[in-house]
């Protein structure tokens, strides 16, 4: 990952982006974690849900904030690959079922162990505009063996709609971020997803916006 390239974008494109374009409401951004290991583990609907999440941290800590997004479609082509792996800093993760369980996770890990910050969605995709899909499993198994690992839940709302899935045109919405405690230790996937499903909520309905776009 190159550090320079990744301040210079989150600099001269995302700060402009995020900050003029969009009215930010931030709820609780001394909650984000500065020092890793972390997970900051946010809802989905947009591209621009990692683009705001760069835009919330001082420059001297982009670098350590690491998206973990699907190999499939960021190493879909050559351009696309460099810059998602060398710009912003992407730990891809494979969706075909052909990695071995046992190594999904190995860079995730690697980067834990480095300090990093990852930026993970328990959706695994993004889905309609403001609509919350089913959490997945997979952060319970990257974290159950880690005790060194705290998670930040984050909600993102009015980002579904500004840059929705299939879509090119942006459009400016006054948007909420509203970050939350992190989570309690848990034994189980299950009590994980509800924790964090609980989360959500609670943080979705203290979103300004949300009311009004629903």
């Amino acid at each position: 990952m190159n550090r320079i390239l990744k301040v210079v974008f989150v600099l001269v494109i995302v700060r402009p982006l995020v900050l003029v374009l969009l009215g930010l409401n931030i709820r609780d951004r001394t909650k984000l974690p500065l020092k890793g290991p972390a997970i900051i583990a946010a809802n989905h609907n947009s591209h621009l849900d990692t683009m705001v999440l760069f835009s919330l941290y001082p420059l001297s800590r982009v670098h350590k904030l690491r998206p973990v997004a699907a190999a499939d479609y960021f190493l879909s082509n050559r351009f696309l690959a460099w810059f998602s792996l060398n710009v912003i800093g992407i730990i891809p993760i494979s969706r075909t079922g052909t990695t071995n369980k046992e190594d999904i996770f190995t860079d995730c890990h690697q980067a834990l162990d480095q300090g990093d910050i990852l930026i993970l969605f328990p959706e695994g995709t993004r889905g309609e505009p403001e609509q919350t899909s089913r959490l997945k499993k997979g952060i319970y198994y990257l974290v159950k063996d880690r005790s060194d690992v705290q998670i930040i839940p984050v909600v993102t709302h009015g980002l579904g709609r500004a840059l929705p899935r299939g879509e090119a045109l942006f459009v400016p919405f006054n948007c909420d971020v509203a970050i939350g405690d992190a989570l309690t230790p848990v034994s189980s996937s299950n009590e994980l997803i509800k924790l964090l499903s609980t989360s959500y909520t609670y943080l979705l309905e203290n979103c300004l916006t949300y009311n009004k776009l629903d």
